[in-house]
């Protein structure tokens, strides 16, 4: 499979991935958007010009059209307000997240898992810095924000949001070995035909 190919399929995988969970924030199916954003940094960096653009346009489009068939106007839904436009440098963090881990990346060993565990945890907090932050200091449903408020939310939903980003990342990194040790073995047995 040809780079191109292996990052077309990447970027197919990922945006069904969104789509499917998105719809529903809180349902059963967990939101995998911030992972998305994660992952798609790992496996599309050379393609970061337009993939980004491309799942932040979907991710847009996507809480339009749930808003839209609740029947409700996108600006007076709950969860958007003038901050919505924080999700940018906010998924953006994530994305740069997944683009570190790519940089030195060699292969599953413990060091990259180990890694992978800590720019996940980086991401996410500086994206629900970003993401938190902007919903907090500007929607109308904080009758009087303050800084201990602020701090009380984020921790409050910064488990949640890095436990989500966690499950699928990891998902993601298991699929990632697998692939790595099927390489791996047929490369074994090009090598002992050969």
């Amino acid at each position: 499979m040809t780079p191109t190919v292996h990052r077309a399929l990447a970027l197919t995988c990922l945006v069904l991935l969104m789509a499917a969970t998105r719809v529903n924030h809180f349902a059963a199916i967990p939101d995998a958007s911030w992972a998305v954003f994660f992952i798609g940094g790992f496996y599309l960096r050379s393609w970061t010009r337009w993939a980004f653009p491309l799942l932040m346009g979907l991710a847009v489009v996507v809480d339009w059209l749930v808003i839209r068939r609740l029947g409700l106007d996108f600006w007076q839904h709950y969860c958007v307000s003038p901050g919505y436009w924080m999700l940018l440098p906010a998924y953006f963090a994530l994305w740069a997240g997944g683009m570190l881990l790519e940089r030195g990346y060699q292969g599953a060993t413990w060091p990259a898992l180990a890694r992978t565990m800590l720019l996940v945890v980086a991401a996410v907090a500086v994206c629900h810095l970003f993401a938190q932050g902007g919903f907090y200091w500007t929607t109308r449903n904080v009758a009087e924000p303050t800084l201990g408020g602020w701090v009380k939310n984020y921790a409050d939903w910064f488990g949640p949001y890095l436990g989500t980003t966690a499950l699928y990342v990891g998902l993601a990194a298991t699929l990632q070995l697998a692939l790595e040790q099927v390489g791996k073995l047929r490369q074994t047995q090009r090598d002992v035909q050969g």
